[in-house]
């Protein structure tokens, strides 16, 4: 049960995340499609920082599940921030 709602949260946090990347490369990219925005920043050296932006819908829903006590929710959505932090280091040293 527990490791469900963990799976539940991370699957919820990947979504967050990801309709925060589209909506920060939409506002960003200047009238630019999606994956030529992402191509540009790759070239640029500032992906990591557009994924970190993406990642700022996670603090919605992490709140949003702490308010409705759903903790292991919660917790999967943690997971899935510091797997963008780590990428975003990642992306930072290459």
């Amino acid at each position: 049960m527990i490791k469900k709602e963990v799976a539940t949260g991370v699957l919820v946090g990947l979504i967050a995340n990801s309709i925060g990347l589209f909506l920060a490369a939409k506002l960003l990219g200047g009238g630019e499609s999606f994956t030529t925005t992402l191509k540009n920043a790759h070239t640029e050296g500032v992906l990591g920082k557009l994924l970190s932006l993406g990642a700022i819908l996670n603090l919605v829903v992490f709140f949003i599940f702490i308010k409705k006590r759903q903790d292991y929710r919660a917790r999967g959505v943690l997971l899935v921030t510091v797997l963008v932090a780590v990428l975003t280091l990642i992306f930072k040293i290459i």
